[in-house]
């Protein structure tokens, strides 16, 4: 094989792996850029979370129910004499 087929050879295979480089560090910012996107929306997720945790914990205090249930559903809490324990088994029954 001569000097200048060998350099050809070379100079290709070189070429190539610049390429490769290249492709892969392409991808590489392509990744690293949807990553960022989806860090970006669990932080949204995660305070969207909290927020709706906080409003949950808002709707059901007990005092805000008994208002509404009163008020809203003309409801009221049975007298003393009207109220009857049922006792389970030990076996749950």
């Amino acid at each position: 094989m001569s000097v200048a087929r060998v350099n050809l050879l070379l100079l290709l295979l070189a070429i190539a792996c610049a390429l490769g480089v290249v492709s892969s560090q392409h991808k590489a910012r392509k990744l690293f850029v949807e990553l960022q996107k989806e860090q970006e929306i669990a932080r949204q997720m995660e305070v969207e979370w909290g927020q709706l945790q906080l409003e949950q914990s808002t709707w059901a205090i007990p005092t805000r129910v008994e208002k509404i249930a009163s008020r809203q559903l003309q409801m009221q809490q049975p007298k003393s004499e009207k109220i009857q324990f049922v006792r389970l088994d030990k076996t749950g029954n």
